[in-house]
């Protein structure tokens, strides 16, 4: 079985589907790389491990989230994330689309 494509990428927008929060992506894992105890604890819907997940920082909070594909879908308002850390990961926003000119690893 080969690894899916991605369907979000780093800086893009979305909407968590189930619990109502945009938030910006800026990390994509190919597969789940939580612990088994994680995901038995918080992905109650059991999303699949073999699908792509994002890290997301979350509007007006201060936390972010792992989730599963399945439950983001992109958030077309082109409206900024509003979240403390936003600068440590991108250099600016330009078309509702966050960016970084630094070098990735």
């Amino acid at each position: 079985m080969g690894i899916a494509r991605a369907k979000f990428s780093v800086g893009q927008l979305v909407n968590h589907k189930r619990f109502n929060y945009r938030g910006v992506i800026v990390d994509v894992d190919p597969i789940f790389h939580g612990t088994d105890e994680w995901y038995e604890q918080m992905a109650l819907t059991r999303p699949p491990k073999d699908k792509p997940w994002y890290r997301v920082l979350v509007h007006n909070a201060v936390h972010e989230t792992y989730v599963a594909e399945r439950n983001l879908e992109a958030d077309e308002s082109k409206d900024p994330i509003n979240h403390p850390m936003i600068d440590s990961y991108f250099d600016e926003f330009l078309d509702g689309t966050y960016v970084t000119h630094r070098p990735s690893n």
